[in-house]
């Protein structure tokens, strides 16, 4: 699989402080950037907002809105779940990559680290999604990998996909193993099931049908 660092990017030049906001301006119209990195005397100092630019005085420099900027960035050492953690959390398409010594080498951009997760196992391998609950203080991530491997099955895949203050959702996707009894024993350690499967709808439907016959047949 291709490194994440691959996808550093130069393609644009960093923003330099002593740039008008006319000249960026017109950088954000030509682009479709959320924000995009700018250097001063070389040294990266925060990423200007396109949002923001829009009502800044024209005649001014990048580096007059200095408090403006959001000093998010990614390592080069990150490994690519951390890196889209960046982008989720500034809600922003483009985060600049800084090295062991903040020396500014590039930006990756959310189209591409989008395109190394469609290479992941997680997505590219066949396999089923459960979607699990369990309360913030009882499940756990071992435990969830033990119901799974117990029935057979081979994780490709888990991450928290949603939490609050009472409960944490974690999505698993399973390569192989047999999804009802893995399902079952889920739900045996208290595990409320959120995603929706085949073989539990089958097993509704065929309940619902042995009900139905048995009020028939006691009338």
């Amino acid at each position: 699989m291709t490194e994440i660092t691959n996808y550093i990017t130069n393609d644009y030049r960093p923003i330099d402080s002593q740039e008008t906001i006319s000249l960026v301006q017109d950088f954000f119209a030509d682009l479709n950037f959320t924000h995009f990195p700018v250097l001063e005397n070389g040294i990266f100092i925060g990423s200007i907002a396109s949002e923001d630019v829009e009502t800044f005085d024209t005649d001014k420099k990048a580096g007059d809105y200095k408090y403006t900027l959001e000093r998010f960035y990614a390592r080069k050492s990150m490994i690519w779940l951390d890196i889209l953690e960046v982008f989720a959390k500034n809600h922003t398409n483009t985060v600049p990559v800084l090295d062991e010594n903040n020396n500014y080498i590039g930006y990756y951009e959310m189209e591409d680290i989008m395109k190394f997760f469609q290479e992941t196992p997680f997505l590219k391998e066949q396999g089923g999604i459960i979607i699990v609950q369990k309360g913030l203080l009882d499940y756990s991530m071992s435990q969830i990998t033990q119901i799974v491997e117990s029935n057979n099955g081979k994780i490709l895949g888990c991450f928290i996909s949603e939490a609050d203050l009472e409960n944490v959702q974690v999505t698993v996707k399973i390569g192989l193993g047999a999804m009802n009894e893995i399902i079952q024993t889920f739900r045996r350690y208290n595990y409320e099931i959120i995603s929706e499967h085949q073989e539990d709808t089958y097993i509704n439907s065929l309940k619902e049908r042995s009900d139905y016959l048995d009020k028939y047949l006691n009338i």
